[in-house]
């Protein structure tokens, strides 16, 4: 056949043939999604359930079809790995170093390498993107599909879905291990109320933390959505294949170009590689601020300042404390602790998350092991953004997280810091540390705003969550990139539908609200007529 060795071909499809450098292909494919992470496996399911669509499925990493073929850090839920990753790194920020951001590259995505934590967020989250003129996406426009996603086995009622295609549990409180179990009861110690769903909208305080995880395997998008759909005759999967740029002719998405410069023809291109890296193709194809674009002498297609824009992330940072070398039974993260900061109104949503991880074996410490009492931040004020390092595909973005940069998140993370210092201090958890604070260390006390300050910035990281580079709005001039439909502003055939249309984070976890987003788009591409070939 003539298609390139690294797709998954199925004889029954007429093959189309691959252009050289220069030249564009004969049409082998009605869609090409670009990105087999948390949302593209979502839509090549979707939209290749309708047999007369072409759909080919692009992903830059490997393929591990079945749970036998996974490597076995892939296939254990336990716990995050990093072995599939894309390197990336942010820009040095004052006196902080660069600092990684881990992104998975392979069929699955993040979806198959994260810690399984499986939180909504709030309707607030969802009921503001709305208001900031994005028609459908009401919070309780969403509940259908949040319910539609998932088979939470432990609430059959009206919040949670029964018969979706990702398993939802969480672990029951008689198996919590030593130290999740402890830091429940210090937390309730502490005030915090005990809560048994953390997905109810109206839930704040500590409980156990939903997970899409079953029999120890981390039920990603590949197995989930991807894996039930390999077998259809339109499905076209491509990988180890890196996407350099969409071919836009009179301003039409025509197809995608390839890191080799050969070229898929379709007539309609979905982005879903993230917020890392949508906006890097778009710019790539000539769509972005046209002042960047101009720098690197490409030619624009479309000039959106939005692209690349409007970059957050929940900030992470732990209380570290030495505890006793141990043998976990259960996941690495079985609880969570939500809660709102001094600067959050009692009315809006918890804006802090805190869970325990660990205790984690380190030679280094004299007491053997690591235990972490982590803090993140849900509603950070600060906005980063993504610029091109050069316009080699394989060149990684640069990427300002902007962590912090906002006066408020710091306060927020310093009562994050706070909180978590009390609980450590408490039974039955304090019970289990085993000798001084490591960090941010006995020598800076809770009221030395200044000293948590500077520990905050020293050793802020990601919570892996980043969103909002593509975001949707219907004004290009006030930052939208795509309009409420995924639609991309000024550009025939081009959507994107991934966490980076995100007009603002949620306050959860943001690999469910992902899969929601694909769910959301993908579903209007046959509800509404020629959404897929035109703008309306």
């Amino acid at each position: 056949m003539a298609y390139a060795p690294d797709c998954v071909s199925r004889p029954q499809i007429t093959p189309g043939r691959w252009a050289q450098p220069g030249e564009v292909s004969a049409m082998v494919s009605d869609v090409v999604i670009v990105g087999a992470g948390s949302a593209g496996c979502v839509l090549a399911a979707r939209l290749s359930a309708r047999r007369d669509r072409r759909v080919t499925l692009v992903e830059a990493g490997p393929d591990y079809p079945s749970v036998a073929d996974l490597p076995p850090d892939i296939a254990d839920g336990s716990g995050p790995t990093l072995s599939h990753d894309w390197n990336l790194t942010a820009e040095p920020d004052g006196p902080r170093p660069a600092i990684p951001l881990p992104r998975a590259r392979l069929v699955g995505g993040c979806s198959a390498t994260n810690g399984g934590f499986w939180m909504r967020g709030r309707p607030a989250d969802y009921d503001a993107w709305a208001a900031a003129g994005n028609p459908g996406w009401t919070a309780e426009d969403l509940l259908p599909v949040f319910r539609a996603v998932e088979t939470d086995a432990d609430f059959p009622d009206g919040w949670h879905g029964s018969d979706g295609p990702v398993p939802v549990q969480r672990t029951h409180p008689d198996d919590l291990d030593d130290y999740p179990k402890a830091f429940v009861a210090a937390a309730l110690a502490c005030g915090h109320p005990l809560v048994d769903d953390h997905n109810h909208p109206s839930s704040v305080g500590v409980g156990p933390l939903p997970r899409n995880v079953r029999d120890g395997i981390r039920m990603s998008t590949a197995l989930t959505y991807l894996a039930p759909a390999r077998a259809r005759r339109n499905l076209e999967i491509c990988a180890d294949t890196l996407v350099d740029r969409v071919e836009v002719v009179d301003g039409r998405a025509r197809g995608v170009r390839l890191q080799t410069g050969r070229v898929l023809e379709a007539s309609t291109v979905i982005l879903a590689a993230g917020a890392y890296g949508s906006p890097a193709i778009l710019l790539r194809s000539g769509i972005g601020p046209a002042a960047q674009l101009h720098a690197f002498d490409l030619p624009v297609a479309a000039d959106l300042p939005g692209v690349g824009a409007n970059l957050v992330d929940h900030p992470l940072v732990a209380v570290d404390l030495p505890a006793a070398p141990h043998r976990r039974r259960g996941p690495t993260f079985q609880v969570m602790l939500t809660m709102r900061s001094t600067l959050a109104a009692a009315t809006e949503p918890p804006d802090l998350h805190l869970f325990v991880a660990g205790p984690f074996n380190d030679a280094s410490v004299p007491a053997g092991a690591v235990l972490g009492i982590v803090t993140g931040l849900l509603r950070p004020r600060s906005r980063g953004s993504l610029r091109l390092r050069s316009t080699n595909p394989a060149d990684p973005p640069r990427i300002d997280v902007a962590y912090l940069r906002h006066p408020d998140d710091l306060t927020r993370m310093i009562d994050a810091t706070r909180a978590a210092r009390r609980i450590s201090r408490t039974p039955p958890l304090a019970d289990l540390v085993t000798g001084p604070e490591i960090h941010p260390g006995d020598n800076i006390g809770d009221d030395d705003k200044d000293g948590l300050a500077r520990s905050i910035r020293a050793r802020v990281g990601p919570y892996h969550h980043p969103v909002g580079t593509c975001a949707m709005g219907s004004d290009a001039a006030d930052g939208a990139v795509v309009d409420a439909r995924g639609a991309v502003h000024g550009v025939d055939g081009l959507f994107v539908a991934d966490a980076s249309v995100m007009p603002t984070i949620p306050s959860a976890n943001t690999n469910l609200p992902t899969i929601v987003v694909a769910e959301r788009i993908a579903s209007w591409f046959d509800s509404t007529p020629r959404l897929a070939t035109s703008r309306r």
